[in-house]
Formats: C-alpha cells, sequence, structure tokens
C-alpha cells in the first residue's frame, strides 16, 4: 500500500472514530438535555402518539384519552367532571402534568417498567401500546357532597375525608378550582396563557390546599393537647377535673390567656369533657404548659407530624413549631403559635382517634390496571404511627361525641348516627377574618369516615367559638352523610 492511500485509510478510520465519539457523546451524555429541549418536537408529538389509561373512580370516568383525525396529535385528554376532580386528576399539558396525571405518569402512559410483559405481548400480537389505568379510592358521593357544600360556603377552602381504618382517601376538594381541560390541549400558546393567568390569580385555584397549603389550626388542635395530656397520666378521663381560670397568666409576660371573648369556662374547675365541650382556652393552655414542650411535640409527631408523605402527591410537612418559652407553649397547645397543619393532617388526628389510636398511611391510588383489565399493582394498607393507646383514643371519642351532642359542633349531628367531632377558630395573622375548622368521626362506635374541613376567612360573622361549627360543621355533616348514604 503507498503512503497515500494509507494516509487516506487513516484519515478515514480517524473520522470513523470521532463520528463514534460523538455518537456516544450524544446519546449517553447529552440525550437526557436533548430530549428536554424545548425545540424537539418529537417529544411533544409523542406526548399525544400514545392512549394514555384511564383515572377512575367508584366506577365513574375522571380522565380519559379520546382519539383525534389529526395525524399530528392522535389523542387527546378529557376530563369529563374536570372542576370537581381538578386537584386530584390534575392536568396533561403540552411539557408538563400535575396531581395523580405526573405522579403516576408511566404507568398512564405505559413506559413502566411494570407494564413491561404487556408491552411484550402487544408488541408480538402487533397491537398498539396502551397505558394503564388508575382507580382512586374516592368516593364520588363524598367528593360531589363536599364540592358541593363548600361551594356553598362562598368562600376558599379544603374538605379531606379519609377512611379510618385504611388511609384511603374518600374526599379530597379545594376550591377555587380550576379545568384541566384548558391546561391539557395542544395549542401551547392557548395552555400557557391560561397558565399564567391561573398562576397569577389571587385566590390561588392551581394550588391543591388540602395537601399543599399549611393552616394554624386553631382550637381543633385541643384534641392533640388533650391526647398529650391522657397519655401522660392513664387514670385520666372525661370526668376528671382541671383548672380553667377566666385568664390565664403567661409566665415572663404582663398578659394573660383568655377564653373567648374574656369569658368564664364554667366555675373555674371543670371536667375534662366539659372543657372540650366549650372549647375553653385556660384549660389548654395550662395543660400544655404542664406537659412541657418535649411531650406536646412527641405526641404531634406521633399523629403523623413533622413525616414526609406522599399519597401520591407529596403533602407539605406539618410542624409544631419550634421551642420557644412557657407562654408559646401555652399558645401552641390552643393552636395559635407556630403550629401549621395541613387539612391532611388534621383529618389523619380524627382518624387516628378513629382507628383505636392507629395512624394508617393516607393514600389515594386503589388499584393499577393494564390495557386489558388485568391487575398490575393493588393498594396495601400502611400503619404510619401508633399515635395513642386505645383506651386514650375511646376516651378522645367520647369527649369528640359530646361535643357535637352538647358543644360547639352541634350543626354537625346525622340523624341516627353518633359523630364525633372538634370546632375550631382560628386567626390567620392578617387582617382577613379567623378560617374556621372542623374535624369529625363517625359512627364514634364503629367508624367509616374520618375528616377535615377549613373555610379560609369562614368565621366572620358567625359569633363566638361557635364560627367553625356554624361554617365547616355543615360541610363535614354533608360529607359524612354522603359516605353513610344517609
Amino acid at each position: 500500500m503507498n503512503k497515500t492511500l494509507k494516509r487516506a485509510a487513516v484519515a478515514c478510520l480517524a473520522m470513523f472514530a470521532l463520528l463514534m465519539v460523538n455518537v456516544n457523546i450524544l446519546q449517553a451524555g447529552r440525550a437526557e438535555t436533548l430530549s428536554g429541549d424545548a425545540r424537539n418536537r418529537r417529544n411533544f408529538y409523542e406526548r399525544y402518539a400514545i392512549e394514555r389509561g384511564r383515572i377512575t373512580a367508584g366506577g365513574k370516568v375522571l380522565a380519559q384519552s379520546v382519539e383525534t383525525d389529526n395525524k399530528d396529535f392522535r389523542f387527546i385528554r378529557e376530563y369529563p367532571e374536570a372542576k370537581l376532580y381538578a386537584h386530584v386528576t390534575g392536568y396533561f399539558s403540552p411539557e408538563s402534568a400535575s396531581a395523580i396525571e405526573a405522579s403516576e405518569n408511566q404507568l398512564l402512559d405505559g413506559s413502566s417498567a411494570d407494564l413491561l410483559l404487556r408491552r411484550s405481548i402487544d408488541l408480538f400480537t402487533g397491537e398498539p401500546t396502551r397505558g394503564a389505568n388508575v382507580d382512586l379510592t374516592i368516593n364520588p358521593k363524598a367528593q360531589k357532597a363536599a364540592y358541593d357544600a363548600l361551594r356553598q360556603s362562598g368562600k376558599r377552602g379544603a374538605a379531606v375525608a379519609l377512611d379510618p381504618k385504611t388511609g384511603g382517601i374518600l374526599a379530597m376538594v379545594s376550591l377555587p378550582t380550576y379545568d384541566p381541560t384548558e391546561l391539557s390541549g395542544t395549542d401551547k400558546g392557548k395552555v400557557f396563557t391560561r397558565f399564567d393567568e391561573l398562576a397569577k390569580e389571587k385566590t390561588q385555584p392551581l394550588l391543591n390546599r388540602t395537601v399543599a397549603q399549611t393552616y394554624p389550626p386553631g382550637s381543633t388542635f385541643k384534641v392533640v393537647t388533650m391526647a398529650a395530656y391522657l397519655e401522660d397520666d392513664s387514670s385520666l378521663g372525661p370526668q376528671s377535673t382541671v383548672a380553667a381560670p377566666q385568664q390565664l397568666p403567661l409566665p415572663n409576660t404582663n398578659i394573660s390567656l383568655p377564653n373567648y371573648g374574656g369569658a368564664a369556662c364554667g366555675s373555674g374547675q371543670v371536667t375534662l369533657v366539659f372543657a372540650l365541650e366549650k372549647s375553653c382556652n385556660t384549660p389548654f393552655g395550662k395543660i400544655g404548659m404542664d406537659l412541657g414542650y418535649d411531650k406536646m411535640n412527641e405526641q404531634t409527631e406521633k399523629f403523623g407530624m413533622g413525616q414526609q408523605i406522599a399519597v401520591p402527591m407529596s403533602v407539605a410537612q406539618s410542624d409544631f413549631g419550634r421551642e420557644e418559652d412557657k407562654a408559646a407553649l401555652a399558645m401552641a397547645s390552643i393552636g395559635q403559635r407556630d403550629n401549621r397543619m395541613t387539612p391532611l393532617q388534621m383529618a389523619m388526628i380524627a382518624a387516628g382517634i378513629a382507628n383505636d389510636g392507629t395512624v394508617m398511611k393516607p393514600y389515594l391510588v386503589n388499584k393499577i390496571t393494564d390495557a386489558k383489565g388485568d391487575t398490575v399493582e393493588e393498594a396495601d394498607p400502611e400503619t404510619l404511627s401508633e399515635a395513642v393507646s386505645s383506651e386514650t383514643a375511646a376516651k378522645l371519642r367520647e369527649m369528640m361525641v359530646s361535643v357535637v351532642n352538647n358543644g360547639t359542633a352541634n350543626r354537625a349531628q346525622v340523624p341516627g348516627v353518633q359523630v364525633a367531632g372538634k370546632t375550631g377558630t382560628a386567626e390567620s395573622g392578617t387582617r382577613d377574618a379567623p378560617h374556621a375548622w372542623f374535624i369529625s368521626l363517625a359512627p364514634a362506635e364503629d367508624p367509616k369516615v374520618a375528616l377535615a374541613v377549613i373555610v379560609e376567612a369562614g368565621a366572620a360573622n358567625v359569633g363566638a367559638e361557635a364560627t367553625g361549627g356554624g361554617t365547616a360543621a355543615p360541610i363535614g355533616k354533608a360529607v359524612m352523610e354522603a359516605v353513610l348514604n344517609k
């Protein structure tokens, strides 16, 4: 071989080597970057080339893909009851997704490793790839009842209901809501413009208040303080007495903690059940200070606060707040300091009391089935924590029944059913009216549902501590009736 041919051969080999290096760099090093590049139109079209699985609940279709005549966008997403389930299903936009559409995306679009066998069979038979179907734990009647009742209040807010024995989420409603169909089209210009409009609204319709927003819990937190007190001394019960002064001096300050409106709490020495019925501040402030920060914080953690939870959407962490002085602890013990709770966390507290002290891990996905209906995955309820003893849980249920029958939550009564509950009015630290809270469980003797309701600025013009009972309790009642078919 002469020198000219040798040089040409070496040059060709060098170019092939460079090409191989470049291919490997592109495929291994830059593949993810190029795939995610907004200019890559292939990914855009591929999002609509596969028939995504359905999202269902209680026999209802909440989201599905429908075939079109457009060769570029073969399937588009449809939401039959869009606004009712918006914060559950989420949206499937040209470049992103939310809620179940996001968290279960690989199952819905068929790319999950769990569907490898199904894809292999489809490849052999020549059938097109289809995504798996996601069935949720939502009870459609409870969801509709929560949505309608909360909407009638005319306020922003949230309602979440659980099956206390399993942790399954029976209702998840956040208002205001939005139409996911508007964010799931194929026209990027229209979708992104609409998203920006929703994102800029002061009412935050895109925010799922049940899991992504924390609030001061107000007097609903008194059940946690009561739980810590009963756990600390098992000899205590509903008829045990506690000091209930009209004003509770706060250590190292020149102020005192009053009851609502400065009113007296009975004769100044009351039973625990009376203190909870009337939601007196002073006995609970004193109980919290007597127990100390460590015991109070430990009790909150036993109910799940501070833990990272996904349902599968990520849940904002609830927190008792940092350790400060005794005065701050007294305020935290009545739910009015640094403690912040999601509605889901408050529902978990009610569910733990309902379930003999055991808090189950909340979840939203009931079952995954492939396109042929074969089960891929099924929910397996898990224990999250042991919050209180079964004896303490029974005492708390008894006192919470009395709150509904004789106290601030009488508007939550359901004919023929023993309802246990606790109302709350929480100062928000703004000029807005206080938030109205209600947590409950029913039937008290064998609970089938536990829930939490918050109505933002819902305590206006209702009066006294009954604000949570006047605004939020009727919403809870509607949800309980739907679950119990009353």
